[in-house]
């Protein structure tokens, strides 16, 4: 095994999102995750505790841990997404758990976005449900790899096989329709703790592994783009010391694939060439980098280099182009406007663009396209074509989620006003 992938499989971090429709249990089962893999802190246990027995309940109210807004515990209902993070012998998370509303996609879209897995709850009780079939559309399209679809409440159902079996049917009508990979089925009761953290008694039928235990052995290091080398820059290093007198050196974060010391590397867009003089992480001179690593790059030829540029071999180039298709989510309380001018970043890029044409909205519980209707409202997800005042160097998304995502900028507000992938 090489040393990257030897590094790169030691990267223990996994992040996690979970989905379902509302009260599927989806803050019960990561206050259950934490409380049996001992993740609280005993001031936190304290404090649930107390708040738990205020409410009148005979225990620990796990959905506590994570309904941290005031106005979630009131409602009993997630209405943003909270960040949680534990750790346990084999790995480290971090969870998003994002509503389940409609009226709340923005805010799955903004918690799954950087996520390596998804868990989708289904109430055993209802089935597959329109929100199963949106938050797993959301999951598709955000290019999630790894789908653990956790059945919950069995207990309601007497904890029944045959019921089990009818869901994962359906699910997978559903997934017949998507682009995910990796999809594991889990009969759970997170109130109960059944599968979890520890095996059920109740489910001796089911010969998986408990939830936690799969979160802890998924494989997600073949997830990284390591043949597209990709490397945004997003400073020029001139230290102007006696040290480092004609030091010049391209800062940032390699966002895939693999660069060594005497690689051809093209300067996009100029398109200028040249060979890597030397990679620089942590004052330490090393002969290859690789995705995500943070680095500086020097090279062999003066060439005029600056932030928004980006470094690529030579063999192995991205699109340059100033009109794309993607798919937007629309995140904004004000309605796109027909040709208004935003300011679009990628990457370490950052210019002015325009939605040129809505080709077509989605409706995500039909999971049907909308060609007649043109107007872009908050938690809309729609094919746009984007013009840009210059061309960006681009990815599809389903090849690079780094080089193929966008975000729009309203100039007047400030305000993040779209999410975007490329296609």
């Amino acid at each position: 095994m090489s040393n990257i992938e030897t590094n790169i499989n030691n990267n223990q971090l996994l992040r996690f999102t979970t989905a379902g429709s509302v009260d599927d249990g989806k803050s019960t089962l990561i206050g259950r995750l934490l409380y049996d893999s001992k993740s609280i802190f005993e001031d936190q246990l304290a404090s649930i505790e107390s708040t738990s027995q205020k409410k009148g309940h005979e225990g620990v109210d796990l959905a506590l841990f994570t309904d941290g807004l005031r106005d979630e515990r009131e409602q009993g209902i997630t209405i943003d997404v909270a960040y949680r993070y534990f750790t346990t012998p084999k790995r480290k998370f971090i969870i998003a758990d994002t509503p389940g509303h409609m009226q709340y996609t923005r805010n799955m879209v903004t918690g799954a976005s950087t996520a390596n897995a998804a868990i989708i709850l289904i109430d055993a009780r209802h089935g597959v449900v329109e929100q199963t079939k949106r938050h797993s559309f959301l999951a598709s399209l955000l290019q999630i790899q790894h789908v653990l679809v956790c059945v919950n409440k069995m207990d309601l159902v007497q904890y029944s096989e045959t019921r089990f079996n009818e869901i994962v049917e359906q699910f997978g009508d559903v997934m017949s329709k998507m682009t995910i990979k990796d999809v594991q089925f889990i009969p759970i009761s997170a109130l109960n703790g059944d599968n979890v953290v520890h095996r059920s008694t109740e489910m001796e039928w089911f010969q998986g592994a408990p939830l936690l235990h799969q979160l802890e052995t998924l494989h997600i290091s073949s997830d990284i783009n390591k043949t597209d080398a990709r490397f945004p820059v997003q400073t020029v290093l001139r230290p102007q010391s006696a040290e480092h007198l004609d030091y010049r050196g391209y800062a940032g974060r390699i966002e895939s694939g693999i660069f060594r010391k005497g690689d051809e590397v093209t300067v996009l867009p100029s398109g200028f060439s040249s060979k890597i003089k030397s990679i620089d992480c942590n004052e330490t001179s090393v002969e290859e980098a690789f995705a995500p690593m943070s680095v500086a790059i020097t090279l062999e030829d003066d060439i005029d280099v600056s932030r928004g540029d980006m470094l690529v071999r030579t063999a192995n180039q991205p699109m340059c182009s100033q009109e794309f298709d993607a798919y937007l989510c629309w995140m904004d309380n004000k309605p796109a406007q027909p040709n208004a001018k935003y300011t679009i970043r990628h990457t370490s890029n950052e210019q002015k663009a325009l939605i040129k044409e809505v080709v077509y909205k989605m409706d995500i519980n039909k999971l049907e396209r909308n060609n007649d209707d043109k107007s872009i409202l908050m938690n809309d997800i729609c094919r746009v074509t984007i013009r840009t005042t210059k061309p960006l160097m681009i990815d599809e998304y389903r090849d690079n989620r780094y080089t193929g995502s966008l975000i729009l900028i309203d100039e007047s507000t400030n305000n993040t006003v779209a999410a975007g992938m490329i296609l």
